[in-house]
């Protein structure tokens, strides 16, 4: 992973747990009836954090391993998740994976791939992953096509500390390509949402690793503009985040 990608949420590990948006349950069923998921199918979360998207196939019973280098957030989903046996949590990188050759059925990276050095992180997705094997990216992506999605887009980029150079958009469509290449992908989207009163939405701004923390240069300035912002669109003391989950998958 990239040079301080490992270490940056260290301390955002609870607003994380308790505000990011986690991911739609037909994702299962789009990888069960198009890619063949299947009982009994081994997969490993690259990059899984405190398990939001390992959390999704636990349900339906898969075997998660996650790979995860930040302490703070692997303990936490070792914490989170340990109503689920089927689940283990591993120290380790997308460029360095402690798993055996072609150990699992299936790769997932959930809202971390944009952090990998993706020529190394190939070579050991091909060296994890069984025969026929697939690999699934997944992103949850604000959307802007409300009023609201605009101003919150707006606040991010005012005050955030390094957003458009660590935004996962700044991957393109072409770099995901040359990553499953010479395989092709396939692209689908889900729509997600959030409903988040004040608390909730400085709590999911605070999980972002770009912007000011509590305490810190810039946060009073923040939240006075959260608040004006929130004030301005809240309906029955909530406001609603709208997301695009996009899911690409493929064989390596």
């Amino acid at each position: 992973m990239k040079q301080d990608s490992t270490t940056r949420f260290s301390s955002r590990v609870e607003d994380y747990v308790k505000y990011r948006p986690h991911y739609p349950a037909e994702v299962i069923a789009f990888l069960q009836e198009t890619y063949g998921l299947a009982d009994g199918h081994v997969i490993a979360d690259i990059g899984s954090g405190t398990g939001i998207s390992a959390e999704l196939f636990l349900k339906k019973g898969y075997t998660v391993i996650g790979v995860e280098p930040n302490q703070p957030m692997r303990e936490k989903s070792i914490q989170l998740l340990q109503g689920y046996p089927r689940f283990t949590a591993l120290d380790g990188t997308a460029e360095n994976i402690p798993l055996a050759d072609q150990a699992v059925d299936a790769i997932l990276s959930g809202q971390a791939f944009h952090w990998f050095d993706r020529r190394k992180a190939k070579s050991e997705f091909k060296r994890i992953l069984k025969a026929n094997g697939f690999v699934v990216l997944i992103w949850n992506e604000r959307q802007e096509d409300d009023d609201f999605g605009k101003a919150f887009e707006r606040l991010v980029i005012d005050h955030a500390q390094d957003y458009q150079r660590v935004d996962h958009r700044n991957i393109s469509e072409k770099e995901i390509g040359d990553f499953y290449s010479p395989k092709a992908y396939q692209l689908k989207a889900f729509p997600n949402a959030q409903q988040l009163d004040y608390n909730g939405l400085e709590g999911r701004l605070l999980s972002s690793s770009y912007m000011p923390q509590k305490n810190s240069e810039g946060y009073s300035a923040m939240v006075s503009a959260l608040r004006e912002l929130f004030d301005k669109y809240e309906v029955a003391g909530q406001v609603t985040i709208a997301y695009l989950t996009k899911v690409y998958v493929g064989q390596m």
